[in-house]
């Protein structure tokens, strides 16, 4: 079946794109979608702090715990020219990649001055991005958190504030290397925490740090000839060591956002799930054959995006048409401080 860009539109009422964080992370609401083998599936309205309930002892929520660089940064060439840096991912030490927003596309061995505070060097255009070289008296994520801005995804129509500083983390964050939230996560809180405890839910980590590309759009309408950007991930051998327990218990392996799922499929991708750090550039679409995740903890997805894509090859594609379609009646809160859904696997072809 050819999978195209409209498969995965939807009309959304542009009012229910968040704009702020609920100030009491777990009272985001909840739909969950749950999975018929014979027939359509159901959806219940629920608050993201019913969580507990839907789950059973044994069960392996696996978290992402990247933490969000203070990834923009804003400068001036050498010609006086203003530019905006977004760090995609630090390279080394001392450098990184980058888009660069100018009026004018900057030139290999120019000078950038970022922050009235440092000089950059432009080494090469690879790809959509830039290659920089910072000073070489500190390392590049010093110079990025002391100078940097947090970076709010664009659908976000202001500025970072300072309740972002909190609210745009996870409170397990500690891996820094992301310029986006893995926002699944954001759901938790120490409260919850220990209510999954006292039901013997279990926990583990991986590290995907989540590029710019996360927001670029899909440029080819038909999807098998779109190419997915790279992203680094690292799986700790606790994590594999935790859902070989939770399949032998007869648990589920829980992923708490499309992060962390990519990186549990990614490291599975010759059979058994293999511990280390790789890049993955996956791209999961309707079709795709699940190894590791049972169900998904996720925000709603933008329209034609590849983590809708992704939501559709796990539940279905005629469900997520139709959870869509409910979320927007219901006038739930869209994108990375909206709402979240509980989703699983589906048993009948996803292409339905």
């Amino acid at each position: 079946m050819t999978l195209t860009l409209d498969d995965f539109d939807y009309p959304l009422p542009p009012e229910l794109i968040a704009q702020t964080a609920l100030a009491d992370r777990a009272a985001s609401r909840l739909l969950v979608v749950n999975q018929k083998e014979r027939e359509p599936a159901t959806f219940e309205d629920r608050i993201f702090r019913d969580l507990p309930a839907l789950l059973h002892a044994n069960d392996l929520l696996v978290f992402n715990d990247s933490r969000v660089l203070h990834a923009r940064l804003f400068g001036m060439k050498e010609t006086g020219g203003r530019v905006e840096v977004m760090i995609e991912r630090p390279l080394g030490d001392h450098e990184a990649l980058a888009t660069i927003r100018a009026s004018k596309t900057p030139k290999p061995g120019s000078r950038i001055r970022l922050c009235d505070a440092f000089d950059v060097e432009i080494v090469e255009r690879v790809g959509e991005f830039y290659h920089l070289r910072f000073p070489a008296d500190d390392v590049v994520i010093n110079y990025i958190e002391r100078h940097g801005k947090l970076p709010l995804p664009p659908y976000i129509e202001r500025t970072a504030e300072s309740g972002d500083e909190t609210r745009y983390q996870t409170v397990y964050a500690r891996e820094l290397g992301s310029v986006a939230a893995p926002t699944a996560g954001l759901h938790f809180d120490d409260a919850l925490f220990a209510q999954l405890d006292a039901r013997g839910v279990r926990r583990a980590f991986v590290t995907l740090h989540v590029g710019a590309g996360t927001f670029q759009p899909v440029r080819e309408h038909d999807l098998s000839r779109h190419q997915m950007h790279r992203e680094l991930y690292s799986i700790p051998q606790d994590t594999i060591a935790a859902i070989a327990h939770t399949r032998a218990a007869g648990g589920r392996v829980i992923c708490v956002g499309t992060t962390s799922l990519r990186a549990l499929e990614s490291a599975a991708q010759s059979g058994e799930p293999v511990a280390g750090s790789a890049e993955t550039d996956i791209f999961i679409t309707p079709g795709y054959r699940f190894r590791m995740a049972d169900a998904l903890i996720t925000n709603f997805h933008l329209p034609k995006s590849t983590l809708l894509m992704l939501v559709s090859a796990l539940a279905g594609m005629y469900t997520m048409r139709r959870a869509y379609a409910h979320a927007v009646d219901q006038r739930y809160r869209f994108f990375s401080y909206g709402d979240a859904m509980f989703i699983e696997k589906s048993q009948k072809s996803t292409f339905a």
